[in-house]
């Protein structure tokens, strides 16, 4: 295929794909923006749990997003069965980590006063966590069915599911958090509230498709549903939980990040709940990108097809290198419209997470290369079913390096805030690097052998 095939083949899979992802993020957006109305404590409660039901959701969605390479190879070598065997154990696996999860979750309160966070914040903490930790079963769901049906090139209706749970979500959020149209004001309660009904609605919409569309019902997924498939559970096992740890590593590293920013103060962990909104935003795009990678390189392996893999590796970095560009200078020239999005500007305390912000998102837009940088090529590598060498060099780079950096700068140096995320940028840059070196050694190797 010709370079412009390339080009063309990655926007018509990466269009819905992205859209869906940014879909996903306004469901993020719109609590953080509804709670920020409410008040900056409820917001700094709320950044803080999310943050931390993050973590466990990452670590479990790691089992469903090791379904999308591998549905892709079997995909791309014509292999019905095995993409049915695959989706199966993938929900499978998810149930059973929401059963081992629920206990710790339920513990929330007790696990952040461990962890040196202030009592109020704890509190209302748990009382979102303790309603938002239900919605982990349907998110779970969805991620499955989301990467095989963007594995099998149908991103579309992942795209809509999306968008239908993210107009729910607002709907929700307006209703709940501050009690319109009779309902009771439920605050943090709302929110959390919104998010299980939402991502049930996204699992409901998701498992109609797969189920009525007459292309998909062939793979027959949730028919006898109740049947284990070892050999199959064996190896979605075998591929997903290093992906789980990695993306852990890397989302530890920002969750860890507001913790921190808790220890330095209330002022501290609302503003940087919202910066990292923001970064997200691009981040997000990065990630679409990143899926496009792994499916068509993977679908590129089950054809044994190297020259097509390299040029669809290298198509989606070049689009990831001018977003990253395009993005930075947004955060560069645009701070204070951008932080104001999520603020009551009539509020004391709005003034101040301004103009701590506008450091934060200059600091954000340092790392916009670097992060999207380490995802395409980590998702690249995921096509090629290596997980565990990236998981290695993750851990590395995001926790001895980043961590380390940020804690050093911000507390032993006195850096402050400014030091957590500048310890953010020396992490995902290290990541990027041994990422995209990796990838090309792999493919070297694989080249020499034929």
């Amino acid at each position: 295929m010709p370079w412009r095939g390339h080009f063309k083949a990655t926007l018509t899979l990466g269009l819905p794909i992205i859209g869906a992802h940014l879909a996903q993020l306004a469901v993020g957006m719109t609590d953080t923006v509804m709670v920020g109305w409410y008040g900056v404590t409820q917001l700094a409660a709320v950044t803080l749990a999310t943050s931390v039901f993050f973590i466990f959701f990452i670590v479990g969605s790691g089992f469903a997003m090791a379904v999308m390479p591998m549905v892709a190879t079997a995909s791309g070598e014509g292999d019905e069965r095995q993409v049915r065997r695959i989706t199966r154990m993938g929900l499978w696996i998810s149930l059973v980590y929401c059963a081992l999860l629920m206990p710790v979750l339920w513990n929330y309160q007790a696990l952040m006063l461990l962890m040196g966070q202030k009592s109020e914040i704890a509190a209302l903490g748990q009382d979102y966590m303790r309603i938002a930790q239900w919605g982990m079963i349907p998110m779970m769901l969805v991620m499955v069915l989301k990467s095989m049906l963007s594995a099998l090139e149908r991103p579309n209706w992942v795209l809509w599911g999306t968008i239908i749970g993210a107009l729910a979500n607002a709907l929700f959020d307006w209703v709940l958090i501050f009690g319109h149209w009779g309902a009771p004001e439920l605050g943090v309660r709302g929110a959390a509230i919104a998010s299980v009904g939402t991502s049930s609605i996204v699992f409901l919409v998701l498992a109609a498709y797969t189920t009525m569309q007459r292309d998909l019902s062939r793979f027959t997924i949730f028919s006898r549903l109740w049947r284990p498939d070892w050999p199959a559970f064996a190896e979605v096992f075998r591929l997903g939980w290093p992906i789980g740890l990695t993306m852990l590593a890397e989302v530890g590293l920002f969750s860890t990040s507001a913790l921190m920013m808790g220890w330095l103060g209330t002022r501290e962990l609302a503003t940087h709940g919202i910066v990292i909104q923001i970064a997200t935003f691009s981040f997000m795009i990065y990630l679409g990108l990143a899926n496009v990678a792994t499916i068509r390189v993977g679908r590129a392996l089950g054809r044994r097809d190297g020259i097509g893999l390299w040029r669809a590796a290298m198509m989606v970095t070049i689009l990831q290198l001018g977003l990253s560009a395009l993005f930075s200078l947004v955060f560069l020239l645009a701070p204070e419209p951008l932080i104001r999005l999520f603020l009551d500007s009539d509020k004391p305390a709005s003034a101040e997470i301004v103009a701590y912000g506008r450091g934060l998102l200059v600091l954000a837009a340092l790392f916009q290369v670097f992060d999207g940088l380490q995802v395409v090529y980590l998702w690249i590598l995921r096509g090629l079913k290596d997980t565990r060498v990236p998981m290695i060099g993750a851990v590395i780079a995001y926790w001895a390096v980043g961590v380390a950096a940020s804690y050093g700068l911000a507390f032993r140096l006195g850096f402050g805030g400014y030091g957590v995320w500048a310890g953010l940028v020396i992490g995902l840059s290290l990541a990027s690097a041994f990422m995209v070196l990796r990838f090309v050694a792999i493919y070297r190797r694989a080249m020499a052998r034929g």
